[in-house]
């Protein structure tokens, strides 16, 4: 995840007081840990990972492995939960094991589709404590139903959002751009700040599950452009007034070439903070996948995150999770966890590659079947990764 409004405030703070903090290189202990507690979902999104009905699926966790597991989780040093699907609200002890994780001082955060939200619903939702819902929306609502396979499901998310909102839970709106919903971007961010919405968090497609298939309408990269530029004004504002001005955050996630263009943004905007920023990025570090981004599976697998369920780990059945983590033998987590990944092509090249990282791997692996080939979704060009001078693409 690329914290955006992060690195805007250390820009604003840079320019109110003239100098910029060095940056600290701590990694959290544990990996951030996203857990598909359920399979079942009540939509068929078109863009979904995880291949989501409306039935039950059979062998999943029960309440006493989960349990199990949140122990050897908490042991390792686990920061934080974010309890997810399919649809979680569909998981009968979902609020047993978020009441569970919260006493055992874990950051709790609940990932819906915002659907099943009703006021009753709303209420346990907010009982719980969750340390943060998102509620994912496609766009607007002719958009957002057509991706969801259901008429009325925007409405019902909107009016969730509400329901939450008027009791006081700390809300996030998700988005995953691609070429059929990159115009709705723009309404969705002016809908985040009439709803009084803290969080927007911005998914680049990835190339995984029933979003494969889109592979060839994803958002082209010029439209990628002005989509994180339309972000970055949007944070670089709401950091500009400063403390106790916006409550707004703006994250993005699956794609790390935005450090680089953050950096380009920067270049043109505040130039003089370049290398300050620069080094704040390198200890950023770019994708964590397999560091410090794990996924768990509704039957118990572990990925390097949730766009890797084609690459199953182990089983926390059979092996602690912290042992599964933590063993290289497998040669793809050999190489995720490498001080230095052993990306190829363009990727091995590029000026940038201490701060991105290597980028989103399972993209080049869908493409190419090489998970160290250059990433396909790069949106920077050789220019602008060093390959070649400047006017070679002018």
């Amino acid at each position: 995840m690329f914290r955006i409004s992060h690195f805007m405030r250390l820009l604003a703070d840079a320019e109110r007081t003239g100098t910029m903090p060095a940056p600290r290189r701590a990694r959290p202990a544990g990996p951030v840990v996203i857990w598909n507690l359920i399979r079942r979902c009540n939509l068929t999104c078109k863009h979904c990972y995880a291949f989501s009905a409306d039935h039950e699926y059979a062998g999943e966790l029960s309440t006493g492995e989960v349990f199990t597991v949140m122990d050897d989780l908490k042991a390792f040093r686990v920061p934080v939960l974010i309890l997810s699907g399919g649809e979680p609200l569909l998981r009968p002890d979902l609020f047993e094991i978020a009441a569970r994780a919260r006493a055992m001082g874990f950051y709790v955060g609940l990932s819906t589709n915002g659907t099943l939200i009703d006021e009753t619903m709303a209420d346990r939702v907010a009982a719980a404590g969750f340390d943060y819902v998102g509620i994912s929306l496609d766009g607007l609502r002719e958009t957002h139903d057509k991706f969801r396979r259901l008429e009325g499901a925007f409405d019902r998310s909107l009016a969730a959002l509400r329901h939450l909102r008027a009791r006081g839970v700390r809300l996030g709106l998700r988005y995953t751009m691609t070429a059929l919903n990159a115009h709705d971007l723009a309404p969705l961010l002016a809908l985040m700040r009439d709803e009084g919405i803290q969080k927007f968090y911005f998914s680049h497609l990835n190339y995984a599950g029933r979003g494969n298939v889109h592979r060839q309408r994803d958002a082209q990269f010029a439209a990628t452009r002005e989509a994180m530029d339309m972000l970055f004004e949007r944070a670089w504002q709401a950091a500009r007034e400063g403390p106790g001005g916006r409550d707004e955050e703006y994250v993005s996630g699956n794609n790390d070439a935005d450090g680089p263009w953050l950096l380009r943004w920067a270049d043109q905007h505040l130039p003089r903070w370049h290398e300050p920023l620069r080094e704040h990025l390198v200890a950023w570090g770019g994708n964590s996948s397999g560091v410090n981004v794990a996924n768990i599976d509704n039957l118990g697998h572990v990925h390097p995150d949730t766009m890797w369920w084609h690459h199953d780990l182990g089983s926390v059945r059979e092996r602690p999770f912290s042992a599964i983590w933590q063993d290289t033998s497998d040669p793809l987590m050999a190489g995720l966890k490498a001080a230095r990944r052993p990306v190829q092509g363009r990727c091995a090249g590029c000026a940038h590659l201490d701060i991105c990282g290597g980028n989103t791997r399972v993209r080049a692996q869908q493409v190419t079947g090489n998970p160290w080939a250059e990433d396909p979704g790069c949106y920077l060009d050789d220019a602008e990764i060093g390959l070649v001078p400047e006017e070679a693409v002018a």
